[in-house]
């Protein structure tokens, strides 16, 4: 026999950014080019995790209040646009050698997922988050 808790998954995961053309992220270096020693990354909250469940659960009772309504209110743009962002800035435990002005912590965080410019990065951790194998634990044999 087997115990099954051999397989649960870690409660957070790091997603190393690529831009638009699909390379990876890296910040500025003194001299102003890429610094391979500091990625641009995001460490999330995953489907194994408390803050996923609450966010999930969350979600849910939006989704629940707004079929209450009778679809009497139609969500805008920028409601839906505010609703993902507060989602994945719930799901956010960090950002990594990334600034967007002088923000920190959450406002960081919702800034970066609202700027349309830079939408590629909402996709992949939407993506990111939406797979249970980027959660696994490392192997004990690696």
């Amino acid at each position: 026999m087997s115990n099954i808790k051999k397989f649960a998954v870690a409660a957070t995961s790091t997603l190393h950014l690529k831009d638009a053309n699909d390379d990876l992220m890296y910040a500025d270096g003194p001299d102003g080019n890429p610094d391979k020693n500091k990625p641009m990354r995001v460490n999330l909250y995953g489907p194994g995790s408390k803050q996923y469940a609450q966010e999930q659960a969350a979600s849910n009772n939006k989704l629940f209040t707004r079929l209450k309504k009778k679809g009497k209110e139609d969500q805008s743009a920028e409601g839906q646009a505010q609703e993902s962002a507060d989602k994945l800035a719930a799901l956010t435990h960090s950002f990594e050698n990334i600034s967007y002005d002088d923000l920190v912590g959450e406002a960081l965080h919702r800034a970066v997922y609202l700027d349309e410019t830079l939408g590629f990065i909402p996709a992949q951790v939407n993506a990111h988050l939406s797979d249970w194998a980027n959660f696994t634990k490392p192997s004990a044999k690696n």
